[in-house]
């Protein structure tokens, strides 16, 4: 008998760099099967459609959602973004171990249908560096930016109350080296201290 694949969901606060912990962790386990998002908003420069997001259509978008094929959705600072349900239950009822990386809502929405999902939310580890990680990527308009800092705190405190591993970005190796850590524990069946 196939066992169930472990669900992994990394989350985190805006420039907190949780796709950099991602990237990191997916060169080490190129086995975990990654869920692409969709996403309402064009690709950045260094982004390509089907690796980072499905870049889609509002009209795509609300067509599945409205066949409620998606596990969890949010409208993410005007842009809708979502997790497509089908292939996620099929890639853990085929036993693989699936990863995640989501903002803070999705990763409430999923720990909810979810309880066995782990999710591990990255900081920054101050709002001064995460003001500079959220400026150098040059994406975002000071206004966007304003409003991910001031979400920030009540983000990480529901995240806490959640019960989700709360994990400080101030160093990538030791960081990417936890969330690792955690991964093993999942799959040998034993449940990670939060």
């Amino acid at each position: 008998m196939t066992r169930s694949g472990a669900l992994l969901v990394i989350s985190g606060t805006g420039g907190a760099g949780k796709g950099s912990v991602v990237d990191r962790l997916r060169q080490l386990h190129p086995e975990l099967w990654w869920s692409v998002s969709w996403a309402t908003r064009p690709p950045r420069p260094d982004e390509r459609d089907g690796e980072h997001y499905w870049f889609r259509t509002r009209d795509e978008f609300e067509a599945l959602r409205a066949d409620g094929g998606f596990l969890e959705w949010a409208d993410v600072y005007g842009v809708l973004k979502g997790t497509p349900k089908a292939p996620l239950l099929e890639a853990l009822a085929a036993g693989h171990d699936a990863l995640l990386e989501m903002d803070v809502q999705g990763a409430h929405s999923v720990s909810a249908v979810y309880p066995d999902a782990h999710v591990v939310f990255i900081v920054a580890p101050s709002r001064a560096v995460q003001e500079q990680r959220l400026e150098g990527r040059g994406t975002d308009g000071r206004a966007d930016i304003a409003a991910r800092l001031d979400a920030a705190a009540a983000e990480e405190a529901a995240a806490r109350a959640a019960g989700f591993t709360v994990i400080v970005n101030d160093d990538l190796d030791h960081v990417v080296g936890e969330v690792a850590a955690i991964l093993d524990t999942l799959r040998s069946g034993a449940p990670p201290s939060p």
